[in-house]
């Protein structure tokens, strides 16, 4: 699978450097930081941002803001953020029933493993990525109760991040980079921007 444009054959110093880091980092080939170096103030503007978002912060936890990315990635049905973002699911201890429900396979409110703070924080990211977004009067109020100003900003932000993600790569077509392809329960196939005849697919 390819993505819909293939990268410049020269890129700028200073973004093929850019590039080099976080493929070191990464050990995969980051196609979607090349292609977008045909627009430099682009790929400038996507790397810092990325470069800062949030790992953990508070209740925030590292667990929590992973499964946000997951949720995200799943709701957007995109398999290049799904495979980079789920694919240390095991070293926060989510589990496959958990997986499940951030696939909406299963309830959320039923999933007892949760904690309270992670289904407040499921359900505003629910929120954030559906369109049109509508959050409700009572979920900002439970949220205001159970987070501080400073994490919620984390966790809006750490939402929209991936948002922004899901939409860049499956813009441009760009296929999973190999993070977790051998993970069966992530059900990769599931989830695709286009289907074979080439037809729109928003289905998960």
């Amino acid at each position: 699978m390819k993505a819909y444009i293939d990268p410049p054959s020269r890129m700028r110093f200073l973004l093929r450097f850019g590039t080099w880091i976080a493929e070191r980092k990464t050990d995969k080939p980051m196609l979607v930081a090349r292609i977008l170096s045909w627009y430099p103030k682009a790929a400038v503007g996507a790397g810092v941002m990325e470069s800062l978002v949030a790992h953990s912060d508070g209740r925030a936890t590292a667990r929590l803001l992973t499964l946000l990315r997951m949720q995200v990635s799943f709701m957007a049905s995109c398999p290049f953020c799904i495979d980079m973002n789920s694919a240390e699911y095991d070293a926060f201890g989510i589990s496959m029933d958990e997986i499940e429900v951030l696939q909406q396979r299963r309830d959320l409110d039923g999933a007892e493993s949760f904690s309270r703070d992670e289904k407040l924080a499921l359900r505003y990211a629910r929120a954030l990525t559906a369109t049109p977004v509508r959050i409700e009067s009572g979920l900002v109020r439970d949220l205001l109760a159970a987070f501080s100003e400073r994490e919620l900003v984390v966790l809006a932000s750490t939402i929209a991040q991936v948002n922004f993600w899901t939409r860049m790569v499956q813009g441009l077509g760009v296929p999973p980079a190999g993070f977790s392809e051998s993970c069966a329960a992530l059900r990769l196939d599931d989830f695709a921007t286009l289907d074979v005849h080439g037809d729109a697919t928003g289905d998960a």
